[in-house]
C-alpha cells in the first residue's frame, strides 16, 4: 500500500510562512501527478495546487502568487511553500498522489 505522510503544519501568525512536506512510498515510475488539497468542516475537499511529473504546476486562484508547489529530484517528497498566510488559509491540508492515494492530513492554523 502506498503511504503518504504530511508534515510541517502548525500555528503561524498572519503574514508568516509555512512549508508543508509530503513524503511518499510510491514508485517514481507510477507517479504522474501529485497535489495539495484543503478541507474545512462541513465543506468539500478543494484543490490548492498540483504538480505533474513534467513539472507543470497549477494553483487555486486564492493562493496564486503566495503558494508554491515543488518536488525533490527523486519524486519521493513534494512541498507546499505557503507565504503571506492569512486566517482564511486555516484548514486541514491533504496530500494526494495519482488521484487514488491520500495522506492523513495536517492542520494549518493562522492566527490574527
Amino acid at each position: 500500500q502506498v503511504q503518504l505522510v504530511e508534515s510541517g503544519g502548525g500555528l503561524v501568525q498572519t503574514g508568516g510562512s509555512l512549508r508543508l512536506s509530503c513524503a511518499t512510498s510510491q514508485s517514481i515510475f507510477d507517479i504522474y501527478l501529485m497535489g495539495w488539497y484543503r478541507q474545512a468542516p462541513e465543506k468539500q475537499r478543494e484543490l490548492v495546487a498540483t504538480i505533474s511529473k513534467g513539472g507543470t504546476t497549477s494553483y487555486a486562484d486564492s493562493v496564486t502568487g503566495r503558494f508554491t508547489i515543488f518536488r525533490n529530484n527523486a519524486w519521493d517528497t513534494i512541498y507546499l511553500q505557503m507565504n503571506s498566510l492569512q486566517p482564511e488559509n486555516t484548514d486541514d491540508y491533504y496530500c494526494n498522489s495519482t488521484c487514488n492515494y491520500w495522506g492523513p492530513g495536517i492542520q494549518v492554523t493562522v492566527s490574527s
